[in-house]
């Protein structure tokens, strides 16, 4: 990531989340919280592209996927939860060096599911929405 982005993401105060695996190879993903709410970002770079040079829509619903689950964790304050569904609606493309910021929002909260819905945004564009569905797994002892 550019040297110039993450300075501007540290500034504004967010901070790197740790992740392995899959989102290890997406990120770094960064959040911070506003009034009591997490928000995520995500700098784009040339990893990220797709063959027309555009951010490339499995970034978007993976970026959204993870946003929406963590805030599902964070509010069932359960540590495994599983993502049912997700519906992604891609409204316009993202460009290689912009940051995404997603602000999820419970809708509502069971004991067994989570309804969470986002907007991806760079400055004041939508660039995706998704809708998540997230099961409460039991803890495996």
């Amino acid at each position: 990531m550019p040297d110039k982005a993450a300075t501007k993401l540290r500034n504004d105060g967010w901070s790197i989340v740790e992740t392995t695996g899959f989102l290890h190879l997406i990120g770094p993903l960064w959040q911070r919280l506003v009034d009591g709410e997490y928000e995520y970002a995500l700098a784009t770079e040339d990893k990220h592209h797709n063959r027309r040079g555009l951010v490339q829509g499995g970034v978007l619903m993976t970026f959204a996927d993870r946003t929406c689950g963590m805030t599902a964790r964070y509010v069932s304050g359960k540590p495994t939860l599983a993502t049912v569904q997700l519906d992604t609606h891609f409204v316009e493309a993202g460009k290689i060096g912009e940051v995404l910021i997603s602000k999820p929002r419970v809708v509502r909260s069971t004991r067994s599911l989570i309804f969470i819905t986002t907007e991806v945004t760079v400055e004041k564009r939508v660039i995706a929405m998704a809708n998540g569905v997230f099961k409460i797994l039991k803890s495996e002892t």
